[in-house]
């Protein structure tokens, strides 16, 4: 599918003349002055997306596949890896296309705010008449109401999510006092820019843990220590189809990222075309780290591949692998992990400053420095101790998939672009935009339900603070 860009922005919903295209820029709040900084290049974008999207979640990917079975595993990575590099793009040609006019949009909640409003005018009459439905689909509350916290959530969300799985090989004491503390520091990097170098070495970080733990697989797979390889699909039908369901939600929170529009909001401008090169960097990455681990993972442990693969290395209390390879690999992991969580703190800190920051002040300034040093730090201690209290890796990654990750990923950039930039309902781009986001819609619901459902079982044999 091919993403269409009008040949002149005039045909936008935005501007209806071409003396009103441009407009003066609006007077940036602390949030996005001091947090989402624009002076980065398309080779910096494409750390931060790479950071964001090809982290140790990947870890994650044969258990998923244990759940599908080679063809639906398979099919289920490349058709994942299809659709997001296609919705990513349509963002960033939206994101693009608005800088053009004037309106440079540098959050996700900017462009709900702005663009969903005219929500009616492309999707209204597709639904009827209905006065409730329409003023709902007419409502400029979008980005308030709906995608902010949606965004916030998802965010925070893996922050927890990668300190559960950075504790998953650790005691509890070990892991607040490593993970915790990094990441304390971290969090007070003052901008989004300002994390390009540790983002590189993040990049490198995934390079790294990937061919570990892919050279691992492959080694015990041909040693004497193989475990028995068994790749049916485990329970009843009805067990089955509700463990493909969160499968598909687990790969879908793999490959999200709800942060682009945060992330190209740190280019430096003009923006056009350079989020098209970032994309293709991390791609790259992703092809190369994703498929290798999940293939060869899966090929050795099959349906036994646990909610992270190196759980599958410690064997039953012996490990399959040297203990200093072991330490490497959980080493990179390790601080892959926190590059990652500091990379979704933005969106929470970018709030912060927005709220309790003045820009008339310097960024670093007593008055902006104390509410930064305290806010962040708090949020840090929050999510460590939540992530202290959660054991499953897998079941929070399929549940954070289906409750935000498809919604923001795979439905919000179709239907933005179709509100943008109006292609023709008797066009393959239109339709193809919708068809993407119903079905997307129907897999947000139906993996809810599968990963709640999963949780619920996996909690009759947890217990609160593990390993304490």
């Amino acid at each position: 599918m091919v993403a269409v860009v009008p040949k002149s922005i005039s045909s936008s919903t935005v501007g209806k003349d071409n003396n009103s295209l441009l407009e003066p820029p609006k007077e940036l709040d602390a949030g996005a002055l001091f947090v989402l900084k624009s002076r980065g290049s398309w080779l910096h974008c494409g750390y931060h997306l790479t950071t964001s999207i090809a982290a140790p979640a990947l870890l994650s990917l044969p258990y998923a596949m244990g759940f599908q079975g080679w063809v639906g595993g398979v099919v289920c990575l490349v058709l994942a890896s299809l659709v997001t590099f296609y919705s990513y793009n349509l963002l960033s040609l939206v994101l693009d296309h608005h800088a053009q006019l004037g309106r440079r949009q540098l959050r996700f909640r900017d462009m709900a705010s702005d663009i969903l409003a005219y929500l009616k005018s492309v999707y209204g009459g597709l639904f009827g008449t209905d006065a409730i439905l329409s003023n709902a689909l007419a409502g400029p509350r979008w980005g308030k109401y709906v995608i902010g916290p949606l965004q916030f959530g998802i965010c925070y969300g893996a922050v927890i999510a990668g300190a559960v799985l950075g504790g998953q090989n650790l005691k509890l004491y070990q892991f607040i006092s490593i993970f915790g503390i990094l990441l304390l520091f971290l969090a007070q990097i003052p901008s989004f820019h300002s994390l390009r170098h540790i983002n590189l070495a993040s990049l490198i970080l995934c390079l790294a843990y990937s061919a570990c733990v892919t050279a691992g697989s492959i080694h015990i797979g041909y040693s004497k220590n193989a475990p028995i390889r068994d790749y049916s699909l485990k329970g009843s039908e009805v067990n089955r189809a509700f463990s493909a369901v969160n499968a598909v939600s687990i790969i879908a929170t793999t490959y999200a990222c709800g942060i682009i529009p945060e992330i190209q909001a740190t280019i430096a401008p003009p923006v056009k075309g350079k989020m098209f090169k970032g994309l293709c960097v991390c791609y790259t990455v992703i092809l190369t780290t994703f498929f290798s681990v999940a293939i060869s993972g899966y090929w050795v442990f099959g349906n036994q591949s646990m909610g992270t693969i190196l759980a599958n290395f410690m064997g039953n209390g012996k490990p399959l692998l040297p203990t200093w390879f072991l330490l490497m690999t959980n080493v990179f992991t390790l601080l892959q992990i926190s590059a990652v969580a500091v990379v979704y703190l933005q969106p929470t800190n970018e709030v912060f400053e927005k709220l309790f920051a003045d820009p008339k002040k310097d960024q670093f300034s007593i008055r902006n420095v104390a509410p930064r040093l305290i806010l962040r730090s708090l949020s840090v201690i929050v999510g460590t101790l939540f992530a202290a209290m959660l054991p499953f890796f897998g079941d929070i990654m399929a549940l954070f998939g289906a409750f935000g990750c498809i919604p923001l990923d795979f439905i919000f950039p179709m239907v933005v672009y179709n509100v943008t930039f109006k292609p023709s309902k008797r066009g393959i781009v239109f339709w193809g935009n919708t068809l993407i986001a119903v079905a997307s819609s129907a897999l947000s619901v139906l993996g809810a339900v599968a990963s709640v459902r999963q949780i619920v079982l996996d909690a009759k044999a947890y217990r609160l603070f593990a390993d304490v």
